[in-house]
């Protein structure tokens, strides 16, 4: 039986983790916490994706190229969570089943975070476990 594909997308600033605000964020990189995901995936039988754009198209254009390829997206949209409509459409046409992941809890913190346009048509979300979110969300999306 072939691995199922679960591709996981990170936005803007996410490849400036372990610098970036480690009070908020943690100081492990993006590096670290994919070469983890793609670990833990190999145990799960997922065969696991990595990629971050600063870009919300690409964003966009990459889930359009998941469609019907992949079993699952776990998405960290960073800001373009709480401001991009573009990228909640991109999930609904696409129909793809999409995990939020944040590292910190949005909901705790300033209020313009608290509007969730991924969490709109995600399947799940998890949220506020540091690195550990991305790891939590994998588990589900084996689940799936």
């Amino acid at each position: 039986m072939s691995a199922r594909k679960v591709l996981v997308l990170n936005g803007p600033n996410l490849n400036l983790l372990g610098t970036r605000e480690p009070e908020i964020y943690g100081s492990e990189t993006l590096a670290q916490i994919e070469a983890r995901l793609i670990e833990q995936g190999k145990g799960l039988g997922l065969d696991v994706e990595c990629r971050q754009s600063n870009h919300e198209g690409q964003l966009v254009d990459w889930l359009h190229e998941a469609r019907g390829q992949v079993h699952a997206v776990l998405l960290n949209a960073g800001a373009y969570t709480h401001t991009s409509i573009a990228l909640l459409d991109a999930i609904k046409a696409t129909q793809i089943k999409v995990i939020e992941v944040h590292l910190s809890d949005p909901e705790t913190r300033e209020p313009f975070r608290h509007l969730s346009y991924i969490g709109m048509a995600a399947v799940d979300c998890v949220k506020g476990l540091g690195a550990k979110s991305y790891e939590v969300a994998l588990q589900r999306a084996a689940a799936l």
